[in-house]
């Protein structure tokens, strides 16, 4: 043990030093804080490893639990219409699923500020507490106005959750591993999915459970998982990136030789060899600022200025995705049983053939966005998902479709809409500088989910009310057209993002030349 720590002191001794450049007196004199960092070089230099495991398995829970909680409420919103208490209608269900997502809009826009102001892990702790409350709440619920309520609080958490949780990910893991994990990771909303539709199928049985009490153990399910994952971030650190900038260099620079001596037993002294020949100049530095913070003045210029077309390419990916998504999937429970007389007990069976889908589409064609890049398989994905989905729509249309091949058609749609979905999140994580990437992702969430989220659960429970297959294959169609107006704007303004660095891929604001 000795043997270990005199060995540990002469790694820290070895350490190339991360400290304000001595060049830079003058900078220092007018308060301006240089420091240079080899840091992100490091950090992309790593091979995968536990620790990186560890990161996505506690961090990626988010999407499992947003998997979760958006099949529960399309697969409960039958057990909703029969309960006694609530007695919902359709309209009801489509309200309160609205609400649900009007707060991951405002709570994406809260936090992600907060989350780059006062850092990733402090936030990825404060958005997981408020989901726990709120969706345990929502098991109590005595009324509409009580459950759109909790629903609203619920979604405010995993609204928050995106920004920080995406922010993290992106800056702890090595670049060539970033699009495909980042996808496989938005994938895994599907494992959530089916664990959701599992609940449904059990806790909806009323051989087992009242019709009025299955479903509050439903929404308990989220908490007891969200209580699991709050112990497993204990461990996990906060982004050495965000530290750096923001004036904490000395502790910045201890996480990063812990992550280190975590994957490789040591810290790296110098960089990798590149096949036979060392790299001779050691670690390449990038000289930045520190600030404090970014005011919005300049994260509005960064966004809507300098970065003018990435921006319209983030909007569109996630309002066409946005719209797609939630407008269908939150009324697939309303489909099964208005049109195909599946009753609510029975959703769940038909979920998690959905679910399987999803989550194998990142799963097989996630790889494909680090080789052959983010532009072509963009394109592709969108395109393809608006052209199924409109083939789809015309055969429900025309009444060609059982439960059971609606469902089988809707699993070849999503197989490919699935990865396409996830590309716009890591589009919007990794485009933009790291002082407003949290601020990027809740901003252009808000606004996809705000514009294509919230209004397509309630066009669709009114489409769906007239009883008439014309008025809902006429949604289905707008859907189409917004897939294939995204993967038009995504082959034509995309960034090239692939296995590049952050820093690359988008200069820190924070940099000096």
């Amino acid at each position: 043990m000795a043997l270990q720590r005199r060995q540990d002191d002469l790694d820290a001794a070895c350490e190339p030093a991360e400290v304000i450049d001595s060049g830079q007196a003058n900078d220092r004199a007018a308060g301006d804080n240089i420091v240079e960092t080899s840091i992100p070089f490091r950090l992309d230099a790593l091979r995968w490893s536990g620790f990186h495991t560890r990161v996505v398995l506690a961090l990626g829970i988010t999407w499992v639990l947003d998997g979760l909680e958006v099949t529960l409420a399309g697969a409960l919103s039958g057990a909703l219409k029969q309960s006694p208490v609530l007695q919902f209608s359709n309209f009801e269900v489509g309200f309160a699923n609205s609400c649900y997502l009007a707060g991951a809009v405002l709570g994406a826009f809260v936090f992600g500020w907060l989350t780059d102001r006062i850092g990733r892990k402090k936030l990825f702790f404060i958005t997981l507490a408020l989901y726990l409350a709120a969706t345990a709440a929502t098991a109590l619920s005595w009324g509409v106005a009580s459950y759109a309520v909790f629903r609203f609080l619920t979604g405010a958490g995993i609204g928050g959750e995106y920004t920080a949780i995406n922010s993290t990910i992106q800056e702890l893991i090595p670049s060539r591993y970033r699009g495909w994990t980042d996808l496989i990771i938005n994938g895994s909303f599907w494992l959530g999915a089916a664990l959701g539709a599992t609940c449904a199928i059990v806790l909806l049985d009323p051989n087992w459970f009242a019709v009025d009490f299955g479903w509050r153990l439903a929404y308990l399910t989220g908490a007891c998982l969200g209580l699991v994952v709050f112990v497993m971030r204990i461990w996990i650190p906060e982004s050495p990136r965000w530290l750096i900038i923001h004036g904490r260099p000395d502790q910045a620079n201890a996480i990063m030789r812990d992550i280190e001596r975590s994957v490789i037993g040591r810290t790296q002294d110098r960089p990798p060899a590149i096949g036979e020949a060392p790299l001779p100049h050691g670690w390449p530095k990038l000289r930045l600022r520190m600030r404090t913070h970014t005011p919005l003045s300049e994260v509005v210029h960064t966004l809507f200025g300098v970065y003018r077309d990435r921006s319209l390419v983030g909007l569109v990916l996630m309002i066409a995705q946005a719209f797609f998504y939630n407008a269908i999937f939150f009324t697939f429970a309303l489909v099964l049983s208005d049109f195909y007389g599946i009753p609510a007990d029975g959703v769940g069976w038909y979920i998690l053939p959905f679910a399987a889908g999803n989550f194998l589409g990142p799963l097989v064609l996630g790889r494909l966005f680090d080789t052959l890049g983010r532009r072509p398989m963009i394109a592709l994905t969108y395109g393809i998902s608006g052209i199924l989905l409109a083939v789809s729509g015309y055969l429900f249309e025309i009444g060609a479709l059982s439960a059971r091949t609606q469902t089988i058609a809707w699993m070849v749609i999503f197989f490919c809409a699935s990865p396409a979905a996830s590309a716009a999140y890591l589009t919007v994580s990794e485009n933009f500088p790291l002082e407003v990437r949290a601020l990027a992702i809740a901003l252009f969430y808000a606004i996809g989910t705000g514009v294509g989220g919230v209004a397509g659960p309630i066009l669709f429970g009114a489409l769906i009310d007239t009883g008439s297959r014309g008025s809902v294959f006429t949604g289905y169609l707008f859907g189409a057209a917004l897939m294939l107006v995204a993967a038009a704007v995504g082959w034509r303004y995309a960034v090239a993002a692939e296995r590049r660095p952050l820093e690359s891929v988008a200069q820190p604001l924070a940099s000096v030349e």
